[in-house]
């Protein structure tokens, strides 16, 4: 049987289907390519009644993304629960939760590994402020390893961002060496935005003046910054650490 194992996933096609009864909020359903089943055919079938989008994925892509252990056999679907990754950007700033503003980030797998970072530590959308054309996002796609497919990314300016936080009530937060609170000390429970700046420059100072607050990872080496995966990483992890304390 399949288990509710997160609070963002369900795994196997018994609890997917069971959700879909239950009009629990699935948005997006991934399954195993190549697989025909009389469930999995009822599943998907109940999932395009309801408008839920259905992807295929190797059984590579659904060992990797399930809770199992590595050597067990891969489910054969998993279900996103809850953040709708079609949602619009009026839809995002409803879910009062933890939104990723990349501003000025140069090169596409620095942003496909951010957008990774973001989706597994729980959070709600990533906005990025980025001259990219397309070759380049297809890129940070493909770096993200098609995380995209599971949470909303918006390409947007960051003073359009940044409107729609204080419109919303989001207290927004930069992540920049100028900062004087470490992110433990800092309240990064919901609903916030959470600011990285570009890989030379860091976040532009006019950016960095509607910051609520601005928060700095410790160092203690010679070398004065991290790349910028660093600090994204550590506060993307506090925060849901902190939500997780929370519950």
């Amino acid at each position: 049987m399949g288990q509710l194992n997160s609070s963002l996933k369900i795994t196997g096609v018994a609890a997917i289907s069971e959700a879909l009864d239950q009009k629990k909020p699935v948005t997006r359903i991934l399954i195993q390519r190549g697989y025909s089943s009389e469930p999995l055919k009822i599943m998907k079938e109940k999932a395009l009644l309801m408008g839920i989008t259905t992807i295929e994925g190797s059984e590579n892509d659904l060992r990797r993304m399930s809770d199992l252990p590595f050597d067990s056999t891969p489910p054969v679907a998993l279900g996103l629960l809850e953040r709708d990754p079609d949602a619009d950007v009026h839809e995002i700033m409803l879910s009062k939760g933890i939104i990723w503003l990349l501003a000025g980030a140069q090169y596409p797998v620095n942003i496909g590994y951010a957008i990774r970072t973001v989706e597994v530590s729980g959070g709600s959308a990533v906005f990025v402020d980025a001259k990219l054309n397309s070759d380049g996002r297809k890129a940070s796609h493909r770096a993200s390893m098609k995380a995209d497919r599971f949470i909303p990314v918006k390409w947007m300016n960051w003073e359009e961002s940044i409107a729609l936080a204080k419109r919303h009530e989001y207290t927004v937060i930069g992540i920049e060496d100028s900062g004087s609170t470490e992110p433990w000390d800092a309240d990064l429970s919901a609903p916030c935005m959470l600011v990285i700046g570009g890989e030379r420059h860091g976040i532009p100072e006019q950016l960095l003046n509607e910051c609520d607050l601005v928060v700095r990872v410790p160092m203690g080496g010679f070398l004065p910054s991290y790349n910028l995966q660093a600090p994204l990483a550590v506060v993307a992890t506090e925060a849901l650490r902190q939500k997780r304390t929370n519950v």
